[in-house]
């Protein structure tokens, strides 16, 4: 039997804090889910434990740009929750960075933290998760990228467009090979546009993807409605609000293509 999107047991939410992440999160435990947030800051874990006051929440502290951690963690948060059958990959980092303004050392500085945080923890995370997964009924894997990663048109952030184009093209990749391999591991994408969180908060206006800067931008809740939605089609890749015409435009256009190269591998 083909596993669904919402039949998981036990999910584990990165950057479960805020935002996308915790919206995320108290939708599954609405569900009768558990789920494990993590993120970098106790304190702010601390604070959605609280608010969220739910019996079946959980949290740790990882900072997913510290790759070296991860192993560690999968080891830890596999033994205490063995029920773990999902994996949200949420969090990211955005940051502006122009090399016309900046010093090569500072670029590149940032830059790399970046990487490791879009690139290298999503795929520590599910590669290393995957022999547990392997070993459960079925499993969930849900990767957050961005329209940027469709078309890159905010450039004041080159290296957040090229990784979310990177993990795009990686969750085609990874679900691909699972499929044919007979795995029962869902693999989605969720590709927001503008929502109004904080991951713009290290610009000069980290207020310019609210609603009265930004009229295309969605609130939250706006969002969460339109992947709950998704979610109940089983729906593999998921855009809402400006994005969901950006994702279908790119299938319309090379899906054939990518069917084509998958049947010939």
């Amino acid at each position: 039997m083909t596993f669904k999107t919402l039949d998981f047991k036990c999910a584990l939410v990165t950057g479960g804090a805020g935002g996308i992440g915790r919206a995320i999160a108290e939708y599954f435990l609405k569900l009768g889910k558990k789920v494990i947030i993590c993120g970098r800051t106790e304190s702010n874990l601390q604070n959605a434990a609280r608010e969220l006051n739910n019996k079946n929440l959980s949290y740790y502290v990882l900072d997913t740009s510290d790759l070296a951690a991860i192993p560690g963690f999968i080891k830890k948060v596999t033994s205490e929750h063995p029920e773990v059958d999902c994996l949200v990959n949420n969090a990211g980092v955005q940051r502006p960075l122009d090399v016309n303004e900046m010093k090569p050392e500072e670029f590149l500085s940032k830059a790399d933290q970046e990487i490791n945080t879009n690139i290298g923890g999503p795929m520590h995370l599910a590669i290393g998760l995957l022999p547990h997964f392997k070993s459960k009924p079925g499993a969930v894997i849900m990767n957050v990228s961005s329209i940027l990663g469709f078309i890159p048109i905010s450039i004041v952030n080159p290296v957040y467009n090229g990784t979310k184009a990177w993990l795009h093209f990686w969750s085609m990749n990874l679900r691909t090979q699972l499929e044919q391999a007979g795995a029962n591991i869902r693999v989605i994408e969720i590709a927001p546009p503008t929502v109004s969180t904080n991951l713009h908060r290290e610009r000069k206006d980290p207020y310019d993807n609210t609603k009265d800067k930004n009229a295309s931008a969605l609130s939250v809740d706006e969002f969460m409605q339109e992947v709950i939605a998704q979610w109940k089609e089983e729906k593999d890749t998921i855009g809402a609000g400006p994005s969901k015409k950006i994702v279908a435009s790119w299938f319309n256009e090379f899906g054939e293509d990518y069917t084509k190269a998958a049947e010939k591998r």
